[in-house]
Parts: structure tokens; sequence; C-alpha cells
């Protein structure tokens, strides 16, 4: 998995190897996902968020958003919430589950978390973001660090809320380059980016708008970030951690990584589960634009998994 000879960074004692990171997406960057990026050289495992109060509560969602296996580390579990307090108390809760560093989420825009101050909500309250750093690199042994984006349109805060994360203890800090109103629409700000690198000394990863592998080497030029991590490119293309483009990557290891990504699917998840959630990956490993309306409706249809597989021998045999 470590193909580099020396960090590239350190958050906090913990080093890291490789500049691009699989960045934590809702519903997509689950276990079977984010080890696979491993795997291909995304230098550290973000889980998807976790809401604290489900952490808090009896809910078996957490432990399963949170797997991980030793030869994924650094292991980072992502968090959200809007108090303070609870984040602590459930941060002190999963840090006993054995992560490498706590992060937490300040950047998600969408309206169920947003609005009620979580997420990008959070960047509203600078005070409420120094208190909840303050407390956890006090009470917290492993790092702790944070995601955010510009702001809102009508409040760009990103430099005070980046040196907010830094003077209240954290180790690192992801910006996503675009505001809680562009959602993922529109050009991401590398700029912005490169004012935020200028702002504190800890490291600080960039996000937006890396669709291809001279993307990951551009960023890092234009903003002097330590690393960059990448979304929605990912979906498609997780081989871009292996440093390959979608259209250099072989029909053999599309065919490998669908049975491998499969196989870790049902293994995490049980086989009817298993294979359902992981139609979404096979539509794009396959290209969805270049299926016709009638694959995509079979690929997506629930079958056992060997009809499925097979199915999918047939796309690939079809579309390679």
């Amino acid at each position: 998995m470590n193909k580099h000879s020396s960090p590239a960074f350190y958050v906090r004692d913990i080093p890291i190897y490789g500049d691009a990171i699989l960045a934590p997406m809702d519903g997509y960057s689950d276990w079977p996902f984010r080890s696979l990026c491993r795997e291909f050289g995304s230098a550290m495992s973000y889980s998807e968020f976790v809401q604290v109060e489900k952490i808090l509560s009896k809910s078996k969602q957490p432990a399963k958003k949170l797997y991980y296996q030793e030869v994924e580390r650094p292991v980072t579990f992502q968090l959200y919430g809007d108090d303070p307090n609870k984040i602590l108390e459930a941060a002190l809760r999963v840090q006993d589950w054995g992560p490498s560093i706590i992060d937490i989420n300040m950047g998600c825009p969408a309206k169920s978390v947003s609005h009620r101050g979580a997420g990008v909500g959070m960047m509203k309250s600078p005070l409420k973001i120094a208190r909840t750093f303050t407390k956890l690199s006090a009470k917290l042994k492993v790092p702790v660090t944070g995601k955010i984006r510009l702001g809102w349109d009508g409040n760009k805060n990103y430099k005070l809320i980046a040196r907010i994360v830094e003077e209240c203890g954290g180790s690192l800090i992801a910006i996503h380059g675009r505001t809680k109103e562009q959602s993922y629409s529109g050009n991401a700000d590398w700029d912005a980016i490169a004012e935020v690198k200028a702002a504190v000394k800890i490291p600080v990863i960039g996000n937006g708008d890396v669709k291809r592998v001279e993307d990951i080497e551009k960023m890092k030029r234009y903003t002097g970030c330590d690393a960059v991590m990448i979304g929605r490119a990912a979906l498609a293309n997780p081989w871009i951690f292996a440093r390959l483009d979608r259209e250099q990557v072989s029909p053999e290891l599309v065919k490998q990584t669908i049975h491998n990504h499969l196989a870790k699917s049902i293994e995490f998840y049980g086989d009817e589960d298993g294979q359902r959630l992981f139609r979404k990956y096979a539509v794009q490993y396959l290209l969805l634009k270049t299926l016709t309306r009638e694959t995509r409706k079979q690929i997506l249809k629930p079958m056992p998994s060997g009809e499925f597989l097979e199915l999918l021998d047939q796309v690939y045999a079809a579309t390679a």
C-alpha cells in the first residue's frame, strides 16, 4: 500500500505517505470502496461522516460506517454535530475503536445537515468551532482535524475558520473550494485553497476539481497544498490513486476491480445487500454514459450475485 519511501507530510506525529486521498462521501466511501481505493494508493482512509447523536445512541450504524482493517491505516473517523459537548462525548467513545485521527465535518452542504448547524452550518458559528477544537484537542489522544468549505456565499470565512482550527489544536485542515450554495456545481476556487495554505502552518489538503492524474500536481503547484482529496472523479476512476487516467485502465483491470469490489461488498453487507449496494459503482466502472438504457436497467435490477457477475462479464466483453 505504501509506495512512497518518505512521508509527504505529517498529521501531528502520524506520517502520511502519498498526496492523493479519497474524499469522505456519504453513501459512497463505505468500507468496500475506501479499502479498494487505499489498495490503489489513496494515502489515508476517511470514513463516511457519522452523526454524533447516532454514536451516543444504541444505533449499530456507526460501527458499520467506522469499520476498518489494520492494513488501511492511517484511518480517519469523520464525525458531525452541532454541540461541542456531544461532539466531544462521541469522539471519546469512538476513540476507543482505534482510529488514527478524528475529523470534524464542517463542509457538508446538505440542508438536512447544514440547516441544523452541523456540516457547513458550523462555519456560521466560529466560536462553536473554537470550543469544539479546544475541547477535543485537550481530551483526545489522537490528532483532531477538520474539513471545511469556503463558507456561505454571503460569508466566505474560510481563512478565519482555518486559523481557529489551528489555534485551537487542530492538526490538519482539508478545504473544498466551493461555498455551501455552490454545493458541487461551478468551479472550485483554487485561489482560496492557496490562501488557506498561506494562512496556517498545519498541513492543508485541497479538494475540488481534481479529475485527472495531472490535476493532482497541478493543484499542489497552484495552491501549495500538501495533498489533494478526490471525490466524485474517483467513483468512475478509483485507479486515479494508482496514477492512471480512466482511458489508461485496461479492460482486464476493470474486470478484476469489479470482481474484487463486489466480493468485498458481499463480505461486508451479505449477498443481497452487497450486490444491491454495489450496482451504483458497477455502472460507474463500466462508464455509465457508454451503456444503453436497457443495459443500465439490467445492471440495476436485483438478482443473485452469481448471475450479476455473469451479466457484468457480458457487459464487460461487449464494451472492452
